[in-house]
């Protein structure tokens, strides 16, 4: 099936959110990989027209508790190599310079919530952000960062000097931010996290963005699409 798009999960509650319903949306057949319940990557990756990584509690040099990773690293070499189009998110942006040699490390402070990044000089030429402001607000949960890999372009960063996006190529992606989250996924993630207070302002401000949040989204994936 010529439009199936690879998504790639790590533990239950981390999905493609407003990604999957995006590209569902226009014909493609997105073909969920759960790596917590044991599923294998694919040996042929070119029968996917896109991989799309997603985040995960874990750090990317866990390899010995989290048997997949190293597979996984593996098999974001493999789609370089075909230069199959790849998105990844938070631990898959991380896991995407991983791929590239670069450096993993912990972030200046840890960031959940909502936090406003800038485009840079390149981002704001790159195709991916075509028709998205120069700052612009997204929702964030991490504590580690990537370094920027060699050969990369670096499209936004933070104030707190955070590393935001990269290019790879002409079509590797990598997002520190969750871009596909909804409302109701960062509800369910904030369950048992933070005091009370802090936790009911993040839930607010979640529904407040909404829609501009899934608008700004499904602007970005168009533009990815014109990637594969």
């Amino acid at each position: 099936m010529y439009n199936k798009i690879l998504i790639v999960k790590h533990v239950e509650n981390e999905g493609a959110g407003t990604l999957e319903t995006f590209f569902k949306g226009r014909g493609f057949v997105p073909i969920i990989l759960e790596l917590a319940k044991g599923e294998s990557f694919p040996e042929d990756v070119k029968e996917y027209k896109a991989v799309i990584v997603m985040g995960g509690p874990m750090n990317v040099y866990e390899e010995e508790k989290y048997y997949f990773l190293k597979e996984e690293n593996i098999f974001i070499k493999e789609i370089l190599k075909e230069k199959i189009p790849f998105l990844g998110v938070c631990l898959g942006a991380q896991l995407l310079a991983k791929a590239l040699g670069a450096k993993i490390k912990k972030a200046p402070m840890k960031e959940i919530g909502w936090y406003e990044i800038d485009l840079t000089k390149e981002g704001e030429g790159d195709p991916i952000f075509k028709n998205t402001r120069q700052k612009f607000n997204v929702f964030q949960w991490h504590e580690d960062m990537f370094e920027l890999p060699k050969k990369s372009t670096l499209l936004s960063v933070s104030d707190n000097g955070i590393n935001q996006a990269f290019k790879y190529g002409e079509n590797a992606y990598g997002f520190q931010f969750h871009i596909e989250a909804t409302p109701q996924m960062i509800e369910s993630w904030l369950k048992n996290e933070l005091l009370a207070e802090e936790r009911s302002k993040i839930i607010l401000e979640s529904y407040k963005n909404k829609v501009e949040y899934e608008r700004r989204a499904h602007v970005i994936y168009s533009n990815f699409l014109k990637t594969l």
